[in-house]
């Protein structure tokens, strides 16, 4: 195929959806609908009992489906930020600049539009209350994208979900119990306050991502239970992990049942859309249709998650659709359910499915849809996955994807494959570097930024508490040499009032910190011990990868002039008592002028 007759099939199959707008929709007339979307974190497709899983029972969400209309391959990428980004912009997350799931690799460019700007500008309130994981400090941050409020943890896994440290617009809270019952807490608050004006609320649940905690009421349904249905391949399942997981989804649907129930409550399931969906695939091996892979893999079963979406009485109920569609596609769905002009300022990847929810036999055209993570590609078209080596399977019926069929069908996988080395040599153009946007600091339109242990680097002695970055902090500062550093761009100039979150036992008072960005210096005398033991696994149900926490207290270093550019944010220990400086979690910057 020609590279120019290719691009214009290309973009033919996939782009087709660059619309001016959605066309007007008859059902929509004088209000819009609220809408509530709701994602869980490393669940995968096989994680219900709508799915015909019989090891656990998830009532409040299998309705969504049996209630609306569920979609029957749908698809997502393979980890969290990526996904997320997608679903908040329309558009593939490799166009993005999301190029990993820390230290700031899991931020969207700016400049990209979020439904959650479209919809607050057609006048709606926005709100997000859960795992963020496309940015920190703004304008990367919800409220900066176009949420006027959010609480939650911005980062990505979180170290304990018991009353956790969190965050509610830029400020440093404590939790209250266990984190998506909070979370949901938070939701069912903000639907009351807005229940006479259209509403956009996203609850990106943290579970049931690891660690593996979950309320005694859920654990002990699981914790002795045997498996009736488990993972089909060779690898070995964990399953007092995968029983856990369970037991956290079975939370989630709790949660969910909590949501439905306030909707009845106020009467407004007529005016209200609710979607649900997961970020990626199960993160780990258990049962799921007997797909091949998991989280981390562009394989089926890395990437295909449950897509339900229910309006009462405008969405037909218990519609099943086999067409493919992803995270891309649910910006241009909402907005034109909901009768709102989309106006991006890159092109949308996603198309509008409403033709599919409401008519069956609608002239669909064919697409393909991309699964890319960290230089591996898979494509998906509705019959046939090509994988990374290029080996093309029939989905139909083989979903494992064992039979290989490129012997027999070399032009389709030669075509698809063309299809891929197009859309990754497109995509190039939009990679980020590590390394290339600096962390931000003081942004004019916000009074808070947090610099965390997850962005910094250590120098010397100092060792971060776990490899995974997200819920680390620093530890073992043992030297006067030693220091940890922060690439950061000051967006505008003045002067910020700084707290430390720390830790550090009695003999280490006395201690003096240091903290410089250019020509500006402050300096520290640490005065109050703070020595808590390490927290989480207490109430871990199976070994965890991530670090556990602490008690991290936050003091205040004194106020700092800052100047607007690029350079290295230091914090130094020039004199250090007892064994070691203190350990640190995290710096937050208060705008003061």
């Amino acid at each position: 195929m020609k590279i120019q007759s290719l691009k214009i099939f290309l973009l033919t199959i996939i782009c087709y959806s660059c619309q001016d707008g959605p066309k007007e929709n008859p059902i929509v007339k004088t209000q819009h609908p609220n809408i509530i979307l709701i994602m869980a974190d490393d669940q995968g497709w096989g994680d219900l009992s709508h799915s015909g899983n019989t090891n656990l029972s998830t009532p409040n969400i299998d309705a969504l489906g049996n209630n609306g209309v569920s979609f029957e391959h749908f698809y997502v990428q393979p980890v969290c930020s990526p996904t997320r980004a997608e679903l908040l912009t329309g558009r593939y997350a490799a166009r993005t600049g999301v190029y990993s799931t820390s230290a700031g690799g899991e931020r969207f460019n700016l400049g990209e539009t979020t439904i959650a700007e479209i919809f607050k500008q057609a006048g709606y309130k926005t709100a997000a209350y859960g795992k963020w994981h496309n940015g920190m400090q703004p304008p990367y941050h919800p409220n900066a994208r176009g949420f006027d409020d959010y609480y939650g943890f911005a980062s990505g896994h979180w170290g304990n979900y018991f009353s956790p440290m969190l965050e509610h617009n830029g400020k440093i809270v404590k939790g209250k119990g266990f984190l998506a019952d909070d979370l949901t807490d938070h939701g069912l608050d903000f639907i009351d306050k807005n229940k006479k004006e259209p509403f956009f609320l996203y609850l990106p649940y943290n579970t049931p991502h690891s660690p593996m905690q979950v309320p005694d009421a859920f654990w002990d349904r699981f914790k002795n239970k045997k498996l009736g249905m488990t993972y089909h391949g060779t690898e070995k399942e964990p399953k007092n992990f995968t029983k856990a997981a369970l037991a956290m989804v079975e939370n989630i649907d709790w949660n969910v049942g909590r949501i439905n129930d306030k909707l009845k409550e106020l009467d407004l399931e007529e005016n209200t859309i609710v979607i649900y969906l997961s970020d990626n695939g199960p993160n780990g091996w258990r049962w799921n249709g007997r797909m091949r892979g998991k989280k981390g893999s562009t394989d089926e079963g890395g990437v295909r998650t449950p897509f339900f979406i229910k309006w009462k009485n405008h969405i037909p109920m218990g519609i099943s659709i086999n067409h493919i569609a992803g995270a891309i596609d649910i910006l241009p769905t909402l907005a034109s359910l909901a009768n709102i002009k989309v106006k991006t300022e890159h092109p949308i990847d996603g198309v509008d499915l409403r033709p599919l929810l409401f008519d069956e036999s609608a002239n669909w055209k064919p697409r393909v849809l991309v699964n890319h993570w960290q230089g591996k590609t898979s494509i998906r078209t509705q019959e046939f996955r090509l994988d990374n080596e290029n080996r093309l399977y029939n989905m139909v019926n083989d979903l494992g994807q064992e039979h290989d069929l490129s012997a027999k069908l070399p032009k389709l996988r030669d075509s698809l494959a063309n299809i891929k080395h197009y859309w990754q040599s497109e995509s190039v153009e939009n990679t980020v570097e590590k390394g290339e946007r600096p962390i931000t600091l003081g942004h004019p339109d916000f009074v808070y930024t947090q610099i965390p242990a997850r962005d910094g680097i250590p120098h010397g002695t100092i060792e971060r508490s776990n490899k995974w970055p997200n819920c680390s902090f620093f530890t073992n500062w043992t030297s006067i040499e030693d220091e940890i550093t922060w690439d950061v761009e000051v967006l505008a100039d003045g002067n910020f009032e700084v707290e430390l979150y720390y830790t550090c036992p009695e003999e280490s008072l006395g201690s003096i910190l240091e903290l410089s960005f250019g020509k500006s210096k402050l300096t520290s005398k640490i005065s109050k011990a703070h020595n808590p033991p390490l927290i989480g696994m207490e109430h871990d149900r199976d070994p965890r990868m991530e670090s556990y926490v602490k008690d991290f207290v936050p003091m205040k270093l004194g106020t700092i002039n800052l100047k607007k550019g690029r350079a290295t944010l230091k914090l130094k220990a020039p004199e250090i008592k007892g064994l070691q400086a203190p350990d640190v979690r995290l710096l937050l910057f208060k705008r003061i002028s």
